[in-house]
C-alpha cells in the first residue's frame, strides 16, 4: 500500500514553473528519500501535501485521502517536522507537547503516555528546562516528538539534518530509523551521504519532475559501473603493472579498469600481480553511490 500519491503535480510561483507533473508514490513502512538541489522545489511538494500552498494541476493523496488547499482531513495522518521547528521558548517540553495534543483531541492520559515514551526515544526525557534555551539539536528531537504524538501514518521531515553538526546530524537520522516500524517516513534532503544512511528508497528531483526512484538497491544495480581499481604504494609499482596490463585510466599511484568482462579483467589482474611479484594496498570493485547517481542524472 502507498501512503502518499502525488499526480502530474504542478506549481508555479509567477513565471517560474518549481513542479512539473510530478508524479511519484511513498509505500508503507519505507523511509523515502526525496533528494534534490536547493530551490529544487523539495520543500513546494512537502507543502502542497500538507494542504498548506494550492497545486496549479494534478493531486496529491495521503492514505487514499485526497489533499485539498486550505482543508486539514489529511492532516489527521500526518506529522510534520519543518527544516527550522518553531517553538514557545517560554515553555517546557511537557507543557509544549502537552498544547498540541490537546489542539488535536488527545486525551490528558494518552497526551501524558505518549510525552513520557517519545521524549525518552529521543533522549530529552530528563530536559526540563524552557525550549527557549535548546540547543538546535534538542529543537529538532523536540519537533520529532511533537510530529509523532498522534501516531501520524506518515512523518514528512523537511531538510532535519541541514543545520546540525555532524554529532546532531547522526542523532536525528538514528531517530528516524528507530521510528520506521512506527510509520512511513519521507526524508527531503540535499545531503546524499545522509539518504544512503537511512533511506530505503529515492526519489530524486530535478526540473520539477522526478528524474530518478526506486530502492537503493535496484538502482545500484541499473546503474552499477563495471569498474575494477588497483592501487599501489608507489608510482614505480604502478608503472610496472600498468606497462603489462593496458588499463583505462592511470594516476600516479593506481589504475582503474572500465570493461563488460569484470570476472575475466580481476582473473588477468591477479594473475600479473601474482607473476610479477606485486603487492598492491587496495583492490576494489567500485560500487555507484547515491552522489554518483545523483549527479549523473541531473547534469
Amino acid at each position: 500500500m502507498d501512503v502518499l500519491n502525488a499526480i502530474n503535480l504542478s506549481k508555479s510561483f509567477g513565471t517560474e514553473k518549481v513542479i512539473d507533473g510530478l508524479t511519484f508514490s511513498v509505500p508503507e513502512g519505507s523511509i523515502f528519500g526525496f533528494i534534490g538541489k536547493n530551490g529544487a522545489g523539495k520543500t513546494t511538494t512537502m507543502k502542497m501535501a500538507l494542504g498548506l500552498i494550492p497545486a496549479d494541476g494534478g493531486e496529491i493523496a495521503v492514505c487514499g485521502e485526497r489533499v485539498a488547499f486550505g482543508r486539514t482531513d489529511a492532516n489527521r495522518h500526518i506529522g510534520y517536522l519543518p527544516d527550522v521547528p518553531e517553538f514557545y521558548g517560554y515553555m517546557r517540553p511537557k507543557e509544549y507537547l502537552k498544547l498540541c495534543g490537546e489542539i488535536t483531541g488527545m486525551d490528558s492520559t494518552r497526551i501524558k503516555a505518549r510525552s513520557d515514551e517519545l521524549l525518552c526515544l529521543v533522549g530529552l526525557s530528563d530536559a526540563n528546562k524552557k525550549i527557549g534555551g535548546f540547543s538546535r539539536g534538542m529543537k529538532q528531537r523536540l519537533g520529532i516528538v511533537q510530529a509523532l504524538l498522534n501516531e501520524p501514518k506518515l512523518l514528512i521531515c523537511d531538510e532535519p539534518t541541514s543545520a546540525l553538526d555532524p554529532v546532531g546530524r547522526k542523532e536525528i537520522l538514528g531517530i528516524l530509523r528507530q521510528v520506521k516500524d512506527r510509520t512511513t517516513v519521507i526524508f527531503s534532503t540535499h545531503i546524499l551521504s545522509d539518504v544512503e544512511r537511512i533511506c530505503d528508497r529515492i526519489a530524486v528531483l530535478d526540473k520539477g519532475k522526478i528524474a530518478l526512484s526506486g530502492t537503493l538497491a535496484e538502482l545500484r544495480a541499473q546503474y552499477r559501473a563495471d569498474e575494477f581499481v588497483v592501487e599501489f604504494a608507489t608510482m614505480e609499482e604502478n608503472n610496472q603493472f600498468s606497462a603489462l596490463i593496458k588499463p583505462t585510466e592511470q594516476t600516479e599511484t593506481s589504475a582503474t579498469f572500465r570493461t563488460r568482462d569484470m570476472r575475466g579483467t580481476q582473473a588477468r589482474v591477479l594473475a600479473i600481480l601474482s607473476q610479477n611479484d606485486l603487492l598492491p594496498l587496495r583492490l576494489e570493485v567500485i560500487e555507484p553511490t547515491i552522489e554518483n547517481l545523483f549527479m549523473e542524472v541531473i547534469l
